[in-house]
């Protein structure tokens, strides 16, 4: 790959993101097409997102998608936004305009709705209530996209119950509008649950997951976990055990790759497999 003065640059901005496989996928992608662009990684202190991304207006670059812990402060520095990021309450891409811009976009739904499809045919968001597990940014673009979807009832639990009431009050609009309801851990039975989310970091290289009643799940349910390192999560393992079906994060990383990827570089991606090329980064460690 060379880099050139007309290069297109974009990348992810998270902490952590050295786990991060976008680069991977979009470096690919790029090559395939032959674009001439580049993607890369970049780690901002924790604290200091808002002037990194400030710094980047302008055109710098073209864009970043937004990973854990930025996706609301980075809704927050935008100048303009999509509807779905502004009902989400947060962004997992900020665009850079030639005149000074910064543009907010949410494609999480898109590609949570994307992985449901691929990974477990003939789900319907609507069949039963929903469960999402955390309260930060990705929760935020999942309960959107369940909201927009028609899902009946979305349960949002999180370790500190305080801020999936907050996100339940900013996301519900008026009152009894919206079936969106903050649960306490003391109530997480996923009893009725057709759908289950982990929408937090929890699990990521291996650890434990969100501790999940699974034996009162409904026999039907479908297990989504956003971690996709390792890919069968420790949450995805004990829900299969139960006999529930999974999809795992490295579907919903690809799926809203896409419209990301679009929005960067004005074409969609070409053909290749991209699932299979990310595997085997995964399997080597990479």
């Amino acid at each position: 790959m060379s880099i050139t003065a007309k290069t297109i640059v974009a990348g992810v901005a998270g902490s952590p993101v050295r786990h991060s496989l976008s680069p991977l996928l979009h470096n690919a992608w790029l090559r395939q097409a032959g674009i001439d662009g580049v993607y890369v990684a970049f780690a901002p202190h924790q604290d200091g997102f808002p002037a990194f991304a400030r710094g980047l207006r302008g055109g710098a670059i073209r864009g970043l998608n937004v990973t854990i812990p930025f996706k609301e402060q980075a809704l927050a520095l935008a100048d303009t936004a999509s509807d779905l990021a502004r009902a989400a309450g947060a962004a997992n891409v900020l665009l850079f305009h030639d005149d000074g811009r910064t543009e907010a976009r949410n494609t999480d739904g898109e590609g949570l709705l994307g992985a449901l499809q691929a990974q477990a045919p003939g789900f319907d968001v609507k069949a039963g209530p929903a469960l999402v597990l955390g309260a930060g940014g990705a929760a935020r673009g999942a309960v959107a996209a369940l909201l927009a979807a028609g899902a009946p009832d979305i349960r949002v639990c999180n370790r500190t119950a305080a801020r999936a009431e907050q996100l339940v009050k900013a996301l519900a609009g008026p009152a009894g509008a919206t079936p969106l309801r903050a649960y306490d851990r003391a109530d997480l039975a996923a009893t009725d649950a057709a759908l289950v989310i982990n929408a937090t970091s929890l699990g990521l290289n291996g650890g434990p997951g969100p501790d999940v009643p699974w034996r009162l799940a409904r026999p039907d349910a479908v297990v989504l976990d956003m971690v996709y390192r390792p890919l069968k999560t420790a949450f995805l393992k004990e829900a299969q055990g139960h006999g529930l079906r999974i999809v795992d994060g490295l579907e919903m990383l690809i799926r809203q790759a896409v419209p990301s990827f679009e929005a960067f570089y004005g074409l969609s991606p070409p053909d290749m497999d991209a699932r299979s090329l990310l595997l085997a980064a995964l399997e080597a460690g990479g």
